[in-house]
């Protein structure tokens, strides 16, 4: 039996804290989630015994190549894709401006990306930095305003034999829209464009596999599943073996270690493998640690979309409510994105977290383009609520209370 949600909160130590008088509810998961205490010690048990550098004959460096090793599998399996195809690096951003240079290479002005207006700026601004070094033109596919998804006629229009590679989020972290990647792939490959997803949104919700999937990177961040600030990167072996990469001479250049620059967040890596592990460890069963893990996905999609019904539905009752993004039932993540009419969304999160101990985001979380094409550029932004894991019935409604004191 997949572990129950209280069950699931007493692995949280930041539950325990109070504001208020209240326990602190963190809705502000799309923007970084808590970490689970088997992932703080894996960190520190890491740190305090076992600290080196790799590649050594001695026993800690030995350790650390081991730890590594077995952290990568486990994002292997997380991703379903074989471990020497997973790349770690600070954060997504920087792997995918570090990705972007080394494809770009072999692209010039005849050649074009497609990016979307729906996706966080990191799988943006890498490509739009490449045309000014390259000269390769890239393409804005437009989002839908009223249903917060793509414009899929867009997309077809712009979508044509010179593009080299479309690059779209999994799930959008300002509204929650989960994009159909399905018809992404099936579209992209009719041209032979390569295929980059940003599942930074969508990984804490829908289990990537990237054999499903049929692309040809995909990039997440552990810090959004309850691991250590991190970024991850898989590409596909045959693709990569073949693309020239920024390096030091003297580095390896075998993958995955091509391209992974520098000295790595040993200690950060460590606890990513801790992170799947601990989420592998919520279903309860025996198998594999990717049958696990689906068996653990299954069920939190489940109270993940009741709770995301449940925060629609009652903001939907409150006047002077706008919910932006697809509608409760749809194809979305329990993330919401809306504003209160005559209340500033930096405003509403503080009175939110002062009297509530509710802690929500406010402003465009790097997702300028979207706040841009719904007008709320100038008014502050979005106010946004996650629901993770640990998030229960309890919490929604007082945020719901609160947002319908600030209303009135």
């Amino acid at each position: 039996m997949t572990a129950s949600t209280d069950q699931i909160r007493s692995h949280f130590p930041a539950l325990t804290r109070e504001v208020a008088g209240h326990s602190m509810a963190f809705f502000d998961g799309p923007g970084g989630t808590q970490v689970p205490t088997a992932v703080a010690e894996a960190v520190s048990d890491y740190l305090l015994y076992h600290n080196a550098n790799t590649h050594w004959e001695y026993v800690t460096s030995r350790e650390t190549d081991e730890a590594l090793a077995n952290a990568r599998q486990a994002l292997a399996d997380f991703l379903n894709a074989p471990a020497d195809e997973v790349v770690f690096g600070a954060n997504m951003t920087t792997l995918t401006f570090h990705l972007a240079r080394a494809l770009g290479w072999e692209w010039g002005p005849e050649d074009a990306l497609l990016v979307t207006a729906l996706d966080h700026r990191a799988n943006v601004d890498p490509w739009k930095t490449l045309a000014r070094e390259t000269g390769i033109q890239v393409r804005m596919v437009e989002m839908d305003r009223e249903s917060g998804d793509l414009d899929w006629e867009d997309f077809e229009t712009k979508l044509d034999d010179d593009v080299v590679l479309v690059a779209c989020c999994g799930a959008s972290n300002a509204l929650g829209t989960v994009v159909d990647l399905d018809r992404v792939s099936r579209l992209s490959r009719g041209v032979g464009a390569e295929i980059f997803i940003d599942a930074v949104h969508s990984a804490p919700h829908q289990l990537p596999d990237v054999q499903a999937l049929d692309c040809d990177f995909l990039a997440c961040s552990p810090y959004k599943f309850y691991g250590p600030h991190l970024g991850v990167l898989w590409g596909r072996r045959q693709i990569l073996d073949d693309r020239a990469v920024p390096r030091v001479a003297p580095a390896s250049d075998e993958m995955p270690e091509r391209l992974e620059t520098g000295t790595l967040n040993h200690e950060g890596i460590v606890g990513a493998g801790a992170a799947v592990d601990f989420l592998a460890g919520l279903s309860g069963g025996e198998g594999s640690r990717r049958a696990r893990l689906e068996t653990t996905y299954a069920a939190l999609h489940e109270r993940g979309r009741a709770l995301g019904i449940r925060m629609i539905d009652g903001l939907s009752g409150i006047g002077g409510v706008r919910i932006y993004g697809p509608p409760a039932d749809g194809a979305r993540t329990p993330t919401v994105g809306f504003t209160i009419a005559g209340v500033d969304p930096a405003r509403a999160a503080a009175h939110l977290s002062d009297a509530l101990g509710v802690f929500v985001s406010h402003g465009d979380f790097y997702a300028s383009t979207v706040v841009d094409r719904l007008g709320l550029s100038d008014h502050g932004g979005l106010i946004r609520a996650g629901a993770a894991c640990y998030t229960n019935e309890e919490e929604v409604d007082r945020l719901l209370t609160g947002v319908a004191e600030l209303a009135g």
